[in-house]
């Protein structure tokens, strides 16, 4: 007779590490298109495969451009030197000393605009990390990245056709370089207005509405929160950005 056991076969061992993860694939230039017709599709493939590298640079390069472009069409030191002239330092001043203040400003706006990106989207993940917490989400901070960079993007591209188109259809001596986007009532604003009304106006932009949507669905689907929790984040945040800018135009009076 034949032994029993000699047909049975072990089981193949079980497979660690290989399982897919749930919830839709997406390419990096998938992502960066989708964002702007999808957008649940892709905050969903992020939370699969969470990136921001390249949204980061897509942003950084649009910040550059716009900062090109306005230094070439805008004499940005004469700009800055009647700000200069108007403020109540600018007696105390000797003319050279308010020429070297030109000159080292320009230097300022022209390194601190660009290298306002990568800070802002470290701080702001952050930011969103601890929100997701304070709220019982669970969120990583490369997912807070993804969520930041993405919700960002969006705004910036539109923001930076706007500026550019303001730039060049309008003359150079009718251009103001802190109120390209006419996105937001602070924008219209006349010079004499209170700082402290237009710091508050300029916080209701068309654009960063449009962010907040973005970033509230973005939290939602990738850390997994219900929506209250979500707009609860963001709207946290925005609510403390408002205090600060109007804590700044109080103390600085812009």
């Amino acid at each position: 007779m034949s032994d029993p056991n000699s047909q049975f076969q072990a089981p193949p061992p079980p497979i660690i590490g290989t399982e897919t993860p749930a919830g839709p694939t997406m390419s990096t230039p998938e992502t960066l298109t989708g964002i702007f017709f999808e957008p649940g599709r892709v905050f969903e493939a992020l939370r699969v495969r969470p990136r921001f590298l390249v949204a980061a640079v897509v942003m950084l390069v649009l910040t550059l451009s716009v900062t090109a472009v306005l230094f070439m069409r805008v004499d940005m030191g004469e700009f800055i030197r009647q700000k200069m002239e108007r403020s109540p330092r600018a007696a105390q001043q000797t003319p050279e000393q308010r020429e070297m203040g030109v000159k080292f400003a320009k230097i300022i706006g022209a390194v601190a605009v660009p290298l306002s990106v990568p800070i802002t989207l470290a701080a702001g993940a952050a930011l969103y990390l601890l929100g997701v917490m304070a709220f019982g989400g669970s969120i990583s901070y490369k997912g807070s990245l993804a969520v930041w960079a993405y919700s960002s993007l969006p705004p910036a591209v539109l923001g930076t056709v706007v500026a550019i188109c303001v730039l060049f259809l309008k003359t150079a001596d009718s251009v103001d370089p802190e109120h390209l986007l006419f996105t937001n009532p602070g924008a219209f604003m006349g010079e004499g207005s209170s700082p402290i009304l237009t710091a508050i106006l300029t916080q209701f932009d068309l654009l960063k509405f449009y962010g907040l949507f973005l970033a509230a669905l973005g939290l939602r689907k990738v850390a997994r929160m219900s929506s209250g929790s979500a707009w609860g984040v963001v709207i946290s945040f925005w609510i403390i950005g408002i205090v600060l800018r109007v804590a700044s135009a109080a103390l600085f009076g812009s």
